[in-house]
């Protein structure tokens, strides 16, 4: 019988008493405490554009916070939550999910592989998968900012030609507009840490 893994919602600010804590929940702080530092670090204002091509008055800058170290160890300690077995692999996109998958595997001791643009690999190696990828091994997928799914999928694609299967794809944050659903219609387990609703709130909600 395998160990529970807690979902984001089980390791909210009900858990915060380290002894009633699900097992893996990093304990730092509850979601409201993670989605205020985030959005302090990185929750601009304005009006951006984003990779779906959407524009937005809002723009959660996933390298403001993952360049904060005691934000990136807090984010690492939840994700995580999610690469007990059979995960035998961490995985990240280029470029801003690097970091992350650079982080969970020291926090959990599994090896990390790095996924590249495809558009990039036409120089060097030319590798598509740089690190250590076995045919058939299992894969969790970690995402930074997921919008519309597009960037995460690609990078699944690219991991299971290379014969790896992936598990699941986590986001740090999710913001609800379409990754979830494009995800699981792609036959993969989707999660986040928290959504854009959520950090929203920590400024009393704001434009979409």
């Amino acid at each position: 019988m395998t160990g529970h893994t807690p979902s984001p919602l089980e390791c909210n600010t009900a858990h915060s008493d380290r002894a009633s804590s699900p097992p893996h929940c990093a304990t730092a702080g509850g979601t409201t405490d993670l989605a205020a530092r985030i959005a302090s670090a990185a929750l601009l204002e304005g009006e951006f554009t984003l990779r779906s091509g959407r524009k937005s008055r809002y723009y959660i800058d996933k390298y403001l916070f993952e360049t904060d170290p005691h934000v990136l160890r807090e984010v690492a300690a939840r994700l995580a939550a999610f690469a007990g077995p059979p995960v035998q692999r961490i995985a990240g996109a280029e470029l801003g999910a690097v970091a992350l998958a650079a982080a969970v595997s020291l926090h959990t001791g599994l090896p990390f592989v790095i996924v590249r643009n495809s558009k990039k690999a036409d120089y060097g190696t030319g590798k598509l998968i740089e690190g250590t990828l076995r045919a058939g091994e299992r894969v969790l997928l970690v995402e930074d900012v997921a919008t519309s799914g597009g960037q995460a999928l690609e990078a699944a694609r690219v991991l299971r030609e290379h014969g790896a299967i992936v598990e699941r794809i986590v986001a740090v944050i999710d913001r609800q507009e379409g990754a979830r659903d494009a995800v699981t219609a792609a036959g993969i387990p989707f999660d986040a840490l928290l959504t854009s609703a959520q950090i929203l709130a920590t400024r009393g909600g704001a434009p979409a």
